[in-house]
């Protein structure tokens, strides 16, 4: 059964085109090549700010920033966490690009479906 990894994070507006290719390598270098079965970007259109919770504030995103969400699709939990092991490690995959954005204001885990419905 697949298994789901997501990700929310606070991107310089500025840095769109940037964010866009970094995720592009991302796929090419490590996602891919590790098993996974696809990769979903998204640019925060409609993300408001909550009065006690909401993606903005989980992210300290600021008013110079988007909110991104993005999620990759595994096709199971023991191949999303062979690879989260991998990518854990300090010297991972250093022919990539640097973040561009602050690595340390995403939040991210992974999911098992319970539910998936398409037209």
């Amino acid at each position: 059964m697949s298994y789901f990894s997501a990700f929310v994070a606070a991107v310089p507006t500025a840095k769109r085109d940037a964010y866009i290719a970094h995720a592009e390598e991302a796929w090419d270098l490590i996602f891919k090549p590790m098993g996974a079965l696809g990769m979903v970007e998204t640019w925060g259109d409609d993300v408001p700010e909550g009065e006690v919770t909401s993606f903005p504030m989980a992210v300290q995103c600021k008013p110079d920033e988007t909110v991104v969400m993005s999620w990759v699709e595994w096709p199971d939990k023991a191949t999303h966490d062979a690879a989260n092991a991998a990518m854990m490690s300090p010297d991972f995959a250093p022919e990539m690009a640097e973040m561009p954005f602050d690595g340390k204001r995403v939040i991210f885990g992974g999911f098992a479906p319970i539910l998936t419905r398409r037209a």
